[in-house]
């Protein structure tokens, strides 16, 4: 067991990926330090999933319900009806809404679908207090544009998967209960979010690490020295020691602060 825990705020351990393995890669999460695991969803049927998955492992996997934006097609009201009624039941057990946004990157057909999609999931988060997860690919500005009508009421969340530049991030940061999510990409060898992060100053960073959060969007994007192999949650521990690196402080003190961002944002019943 590690010297210390620290919480993997992204991971899909609903995904096919999983099916033969799911209580192992659970068990060699927390056997690394992992004891906190948040899995988003991403239509109707993963929620369901999810909420299943998450009550075979109380404490240590926490659900959330939510339509994804590359889900989002013709029949989107209709799958948010299905998802509203599960929110409500299961209230009490959900860290979040999500995964939640916008996604243009391959298509904007269902471009006006996205929008209406992404605000309806904002008032609710709204209504019940639940943080948002958001995903954002090629539409920041329209994504801005939605949560400013509601910053003021919004309970917070997490920026997913945060990849972008300077501006980019001090435009998400405006919004100070919300923090941005940082993954593998952080240990990728020509990427340049170390530099977006720190900035000229580690003591002054254009991100502070009180506005950062941990995560491996496993399956997907799996950190160095382990790109090309199916990402897990204990692979998290490299995002860590990656973000230690650049801002100068032990792990330990990573794995503090980003597991006091996660409390601040979160209502984990742990």
């Amino acid at each position: 067991m590690a010297e210390y825990q620290f919480i993997d705020t992204h991971t899909h351990l609903d995904g096919d990926e999983y099916a033969a393995d799911c209580d192992e890669v659970i068990a060699r999460a927390q056997a690394a330090g992992v004891g906190t695991m948040l899995v988003p969803a991403i239509d109707v049927a993963s929620s369901e999933r999810i909420l299943q998955l998450c009550q075979q492992h109380p404490g240590v996997l926490f659900p959330m319900v939510g339509l994804h934006p590359e889900e989002v097609r013709a029949d989107w009201r209709e799958q948010l009806q299905t998802l509203r009624p599960l929110l409500n039941a299961h209230r009490s057990r959900l860290c979040a809404i999500g995964e939640v946004g916008l996604d243009f990157y391959w298509s904007r057909e269902f471009e006006q679908e996205q929008l209406l999609a992404f605000e309806e999931q904002v008032r609710w988060s709204v209504e019940t207090g639940l943080p948002l997860m958001i995903h954002c690919r090629k539409a920041q500005n329209e994504l801005v544009a939605i949560i400013k009508k509601y910053a003021d009421r919004l309970p917070g969340g997490v920026f997913h998967c945060f990849t972008g530049n300077a501006l980019e991030a001090k435009q998400l940061l405006q919004f100070p209960r919300f923090v941005l999510g940082i993954g593998g990409v952080l240990t990728f060898k020509k990427s340049n979010l170390p530099e977006t992060l720190v900035g000229g100053d580690p003591q002054h960073p254009t991100v502070p690490l009180d506005r950062i959060v941990l995560e491996t969007d496993s399956p997907y994007m799996a950190p160095v020295p382990l790109r090309g192999q199916r990402n897990e949650p204990a692979f998290v521990a490299h995002v860590l020691r990656r973000l230690a690196e650049c801002y100068g402080v032990d792990e330990a003190e990573i794995a503090r602060q980003t597991n006091e961002n996660v409390n601040r944002v979160f209502n984990l019943k742990t």
